[in-house]
């Protein structure tokens, strides 16, 4: 809906952004995963400390059908609105964009009138998204000037194919508007989107194609290095592929980006999950050279020996744990880089200052396949480990859950993950310490995934100032 003045959520720059109020609320996808076919859900979590129900699950908002697998979601307009050439100034951040990436289906919930039980308003059918858009299994979303832009997997025949790409919607009808690309070259493979709205830079990454992921890793695939290990550079104004810098075939699972949100910064950070020659994971730095995009691998972070009996048959014969960095955020001063090792289970804090040579300064330990770090606030071991991070937009809180995608999760740790969500504290001189009044356990029926905080966070907003 449009208001007279623009939401006082949006903030022009990521300094002012700094000085917003602390989230009271977290928003979090969580996956069904009981024999019995019941629906997702989306849950609302109090994290005021002040409140009586600090850590906790206030509501639950059930999806309408079955086998969705909510996985990524964000808001359907942001600070991004303020640029100055958005045509709807004036929108508001109110509506969750909640899509299955299983299912095709995307979920519209409205946060007004009161945000701790938003709900379901709208539903658009994958028969509609193929339609309009000619893609499916819809991923990550960010709330742009003149729509939301989501990336996709598949393309809309419904063969598990691809070419995946990205679509545009529109932030107060929620129509889908059609395919983004006019001309994509050489770029088949999809993950995630985001981009330099200072540069007209879009940047995607690539995993799979849906029949490639949907059944689990397949090692065949992966020894092949047949998963994604490019990254795409394109006009976002003209809507045309630029420049694709592939990081060699060895790295495989090319995923998150997380560009520098000060706009007159052209650099950002990307994860490779795995390193075909010693399972290490890595972390890559895009930035300008002689006029082009190039990339640069700034961080290894190698696998951890252990015991055969430890690990799970896909890992047996390797004798190690692989880090499997799979998700990684950036807050947003740009100083610190945060990255989730989920199968060692740590929590790694790099101060990026300079980003051609990071410092790693802080780290937390929790679940793993090996370790099962322990939380001081729960009995016993755990296990998954730290996966989806957010972080506040003041920098001081680091919210985390520890399960990655059900099929995947079933191959890493086969004995069935237990989900949790905690929270760090972030010290400004870089170290983490752990919250230990706050350690949510989810119901044994389901497991947490992303999170988003309300009046937003680190990867919900671009800005347009600096």
């Amino acid at each position: 809906m449009a208001t007279w003045t623009p939401d006082p959520s949006f903030y022009p720059s990521p300094r002012m952004a700094m000085q917003a109020p602390a989230e009271r609320l977290a928003y979090v996808a969580m996956l069904n995963v009981e024999a019995a076919a019941r629906p997702d859900a989306l849950g609302v979590v109090d994290v005021d400390p002040n409140s009586s129900r600090y850590g906790r699950l206030i509501a639950r908002v059930d999806m309408p059908n079955p086998g969705d697998e909510l996985h990524h979601f964000g808001w359907n307009a942001c600070s991004s609105a303020l640029c100055p050439y958005a045509p709807h100034p004036h929108v508001e951040r109110r509506y969750l964009i909640v899509p299955g990436l299983r299912s095709s289906r995307i979920h519209i919930l409205d946060t007004k009138p009161d945000p701790a039980n938003p709900t379901i308003v709208k539903v658009i059918e994958p028969e509609e998204l193929a339609a309009r858009a000619n893609y499916s299994r819809p991923h990550t979303l960010h709330c742009g000037p003149e729509g939301i832009y989501v990336s996709a997997l598949g393309n809309g025949e419904g063969n598990g194919g691809g070419p995946g790409g990205v679509f545009l919607m529109d932030h107060e009808t929620f129509d889908v508007l059609g395919q983004w690309e006019l001309d994509r070259g050489p770029q088949f493979l999809a993950y995630d989107v985001w981009w330099h709205l200072g540069q007209d830079t879009m940047i995607t990454s690539e995993w799979g194609t849906p029949d490639m992921i949907e059944n689990g890793l397949n090692p065949d695939l992966l020894l092949g290095a047949k998963y994604g290990h490019c990254v795409h550079f394109w006009d976002l104004r003209k809507r045309r592929h630029q420049q694709t810098i592939d990081l060699g075939a060895e790295y495989q699972l090319a995923l998150e980006l997380r560009p520098a949100h000060d706009p007159t910064k052209a650099h950002g950070f990307m994860n490779a999950v795995v390193n075909l020659n010693d399972l290490s994971s890595s972390i890559w730095l895009w930035h300008r050279e002689n006029g082009q995009w190039a990339m640069r691998k700034i961080i290894d972070i190698p696998a951890e020996p252990a015991d055969p009996d430890q690990l799970p048959p896909l890992l047996k014969g390797f004798k190690a744990v692989p880090p499997l960095v799979t998700d990684i955020d950036l807050s947003l001063d740009d100083r610190w880089l945060y990255v989730a090792c989920w199968g060692t289970g740590e929590l790694r804090r790099y101060d990026v200052a300079d980003p051609f040579q990071p410092k790693l300064a802080g780290s937390v330990r929790l679940g793993g396949i090996a370790a099962h770090a322990g939380h001081p606030a729960a009995e016993g071991a755990l296990n998954g480990g730290p996966q989806m991070v957010e972080v506040s937009r003041d920098g001081k809180r680091v919210y985390f859950t520890n399960s990655l995608y059900r099929s995947w999760d079933e191959q890493f740790y086969p004995e069935g993950i237990k989900s949790w969500m905690v929270k760090l504290d972030a010290a400004p001189d870089g170290g983490l310490r752990l919250d230990e009044q706050f350690f949510l356990r989810f119901d044994d029926g389901f497991r947490g995934h992303q999170v988003r905080l309300e009046g937003g966070d680190a990867s919900s907003d671009s800005y347009c100032y600096p």
